[in-house]
């Protein structure tokens, strides 16, 4: 275990960009994963590609880039400079993720309207991260290292992850509908959007 640390820190120290938009996105994918094992089906390795796709191709860079860009423009670990990134990321940050993953997973799924899911679940969904994301930044602002903060928010977009994709799928962007689909036997009972 030592030893695969160390190699992913070297990994890291040469090549940040890479190594953290791939741990990310495979934090994320296996978020999705794990999404569907606990409802019960049978794997969806499509959908799991369709998760890896978006978050490789643009969450994990939007994010390593974000992060640096924050840290160029509110410098330091004061409480003052953390707040202002907090309120950028949750204000600016936020919404972009959100709507990438619904319109790029639609546009992957082939769905004739994009931006159906975005327009459905946007709002909830950013609420349920209000209640989510800003403590795991606050600790990532206060106690990361920049060159970490992206593979660090991949091991919370696991847990999202998790929430995100089967929202996504079945949901509508609360916390209660994505317990009710995931822990209830009468999943089916589950009031869904309806699609269009």
């Amino acid at each position: 275990m030592a030893g695969w640390w160390r190699a992913l820190a070297r990994a890291a120290g040469r090549h940040p960009w890479p190594t953290n938009v791939l741990l990310y996105a495979s934090l994320c994918s296996a978020g999705d994963a794990v999404q569907q094992r606990l409802r019960g089906g049978s794997a969806d390795w499509q959908q799991t590609r369709r998760v890896a796709t978006v978050t490789v191709t643009f969450h994990g860079n939007f994010n390593y880039v974000w992060q640096r860009l924050l840290e160029r423009a509110l410098p330091g670990r004061t409480p003052r400079a953390i707040l202002a990134k907090l309120l950028c990321d949750q204000a600016i940050a936020g919404p972009v993720m959100i709507s990438a993953f619904y319109i790029g997973m639609s546009i992957l799924q082939g769905k004739d309207d994009i931006f159906l899911d975005l327009k459905q679940k946007f709002w909830n969904t950013y609420k349920t991260g209000l209640m989510y994301w800003p403590f795991v930044q606050l600790t990532n602002f206060s106690l990361v290292p920049v060159r970490w903060r992206t593979a660090y928010t991949g091991f919370y977009g696991f847990l999202w992850a998790i929430f995100l994709c089967c929202s996504q799928q079945s949901g509508d962007g609360t916390l209660k509908s994505a317990f009710t689909f995931l822990f209830l036997k009468g999943a089916d009972a589950v009031e869904r959007p309806p699609e269009k």
